[in-house]
């Protein structure tokens, strides 16, 4: 009877250990991809001051515009919390957007190098935005529904895991934000 006790007794104590193993990695892989996520924002808020001063050159009376970038980098970079951060990164998104149509009124712009190089450089950087972001997303997703079903969840609750949010579009109006491509607003 002792036996069958302690046998037991380790198993839900190996049961245990196995279950908060998974939702610690579970944990650590959220934080990797959103450190991987907080990378690219990073490389793209460097960015945008360059391609404000590489459009400044050649557009001096559009000024709010680019003022108003300027202003949605900052914004961005200092934005607290996930859905803060994402409605300022959203908010950026759009701005770099109109930043990159004005350039078409501007053909000498359209033709600098420098000016190409960066708009090069950040469709790169949207790009693997785009990526870590899914990354992020699935590994929250993952985490969150070890969190949510049994018998994780007991775990989860002993030793006070929490659930993460998922880094996404502010709002529906997101999805209509211009692609944008080496030379071209779609």
């Amino acid at each position: 009877m002792q036996l069958i006790f302690f046998l037991a007794l380790a198993a839900l104590l190996f049961g245990t250990a196995f279950l908060y193993n998974r939702l610690v990695r579970g944990r650590n892989r959220v934080e990797t991809a959103w450190s991987d996520i907080d990378v690219q924002l990073q490389r793209r808020h460097d960015l945008v001051p360059k391609l404000v001063a590489a459009v400044d050159q050649y557009a001096k009376y559009e000024r709010a515009t680019l003022t108003a970038v300027a202003e949605l980098r900052a914004q961005a970079m200092h934005a607290a919390g996930m859905s803060a951060r994402g409605a300022a990164e959203q908010n950026l998104s759009q701005g770099v957007s109109k930043l990159i149509a004005l350039a078409e009124n501007y053909p000498d712009l359209k033709a600098n190098e420098n000016f190409l190089q960066l708009q090069k450089e950040l469709v790169e950087t949207e790009n693997y935005l785009q990526f870590a972001r899914r990354y992020y997303n699935g590994s929250v997703r993952d985490y969150n529904t070890m969190i949510e079903t049994v018998p994780s969840n007991i775990v989860a609750h002993f030793f006070k895991f929490i659930e993460r949010p998922f880094f996404q579009k502010s709002s529906d109006d997101a999805a209509n934000v211009p692609l944008v491509r080496l030379g071209t607003v779609e």
